[in-house]
Formats: C-alpha cells, sequence, structure tokens
C-alpha cells in the first residue's frame, strides 16, 4: 500500500484537549438548564432582561438603523453561506470528514433546538418560541464545528476571536428589533456549543480509529 492511500491522521490531543471537551459540554448543559429557572411564569423578561434591554433601547432607538447592521451576521442569507465555505475549505484541503461534519452538525443541531429544546421550554415571544434562540444556535453551531475540526490554531484563534466580539453586538440588534431577550441568546450559545462538542466527541473517535486502522494496515 502506498502512501497515498492512508488518510491524514488527525491533530494529536492533549490531555487538555480531551478533559476540556467534556467540560465545554457539562457547562452548556448547565447554562442552557439554569437560564430557564430564571424565567417569570407566564413568560415575559427576567430582572436581567429588563436592565439590558432598558439600556439597550434608550441608547439605540433613535437610531434603529444600527439595529440592522448588528443583527446582520445572524440571518441565514450569512450564515449558510459562511456553513458552506466552511465545508468547502476542507474539502480544498481534501479533509472529507471533517467537510462533512462541518456541513451537517450545526444543522443536526438546528433541528433539535427547533423540534426538541424550543417546545420544551415554550418561552414565548409575540407568535413564536425565543428560547433558545434560533438564530444564535446557527451562527454558534457553525463556528464551534468549523473551530473543532480545523487543524489550524490561528484560524480557531481568529474564528472563536471574531465569534466574541461579534456575538455580543448579534445580542444588541435582536435585543433592539424585539426578537429575543438577551437570555434567549445566552441559552442559544450554551445549547450550541454543547450539542456540536457532544457530536464531535463521536466524530474523534472515528476518525481517530479509522486513521490508526489504515496506518497499521
Amino acid at each position: 500500500m502506498t502512501r497515498s492511500t492512508v488518510p491524514a491522521p488527525t491533530r494529536p490531543d492533549g490531555w487538555q484537549r480531551r478533559a476540556a471537551l467534556p467540560a465545554l459540554i457539562v457547562v452548556g448543559v448547565i447554562v442552557t438548564l439554569v437560564v430557564p429557572l430564571s424565567f417569570p411564569a407566564g413568560g415575559g423578561s427576567t430582572s436581567v432582561d429588563l436592565a439590558l434591554e432598558q439600556h439597550i433601547h434608550s441608547a439605540l432607538d433613535a437610531h434603529t438603523w444600527v439595529y440592522r447592521v448588528l443583527v446582520f451576521p445572524s440571518n441565514s442569507y450569512v450564515v449558510l453561506p459562511l456553513l458552506v465555505a466552511f465545508a468547502a475549505w476542507f474539502v480544498y484541503r481534501r479533509q472529507w470528514w471533517s467537510a462533512g461534519f462541518a456541513l451537517v452538525a450545526p444543522e443536526l443541531v438546528v433541528a433539535v433546538n427547533t423540534y426538541a429544546l424550543k417546545p420544551f421550554w415554550e418561552r414565548k415571544l409575540d407568535h413564536y418560541l425565543a428560547y433558545p434562540s434560533g438564530h444564535t444556535v446557527q451562527l454558534v453551531a457553525v463556528v464551534t464545528a468549523f473551530a473543532l475540526v480545523s487543524e489550524s490554531t490561528r484560524a480557531r484563534t481568529v474564528t472563536v476571536g471574531v465569534m466574541v466580539v461579534v456575538l455580543p453586538a448579534v445580542m444588541i440588534g435582536m435585543v433592539g428589533f424585539g426578537y429575543h431577550h438577551p437570555t434567549d441568546v445566552l441559552g442559544g450559545t450554551a445549547a450550541a456549543v454543547a450539542l456540536v462538542t457532544a457530536l464531535y466527541l463521536p466524530f474523534r473517535y472515528f476518525t481517530a480509529t479509522r486513521a490508526a486502522t489504515a496506518i497499521s494496515s
């Protein structure tokens, strides 16, 4: 067997990374479960929501164009091309399994949020279910999937750094337009990170086992 038939090995994971991923899942699950405990009976804003919402509206309601700019990165016509671009990057590098994970995992997480998490908590805002925020789940799931499977430390760092800046801005835009409460965004972030990471653990085991088998054969 020639070297060209051996799949590229996955990057080595130190004990810190192996421990960090389950911890990330646990923290995400805890946050997702704890946030709804603060919801008032019948829905509505929590005390934290009210404080943030009042600041946002008083500062920016006179300039609603700012809300449009801030919420822009969470729109599907931005997030879906980003999803395809991340998958295409792995295809270009012939990392087929990584491309599949980057493409499929975020959409599975969106489906779980839409059909399981939202109906379970049933936090209504106007005529739709708001918790966890679907726009947030989709955006964070796409970025988390890329960060987990990318072999480039620089790419992971830049991607996560950009998300740390963009996500609060998106939250302000969604609150300004009345799409979500701040706690919806917090729960959406936690749920997306936890679910994508939970999907990544068996993916990592499968790809590592497959690479080891191919090398030894």
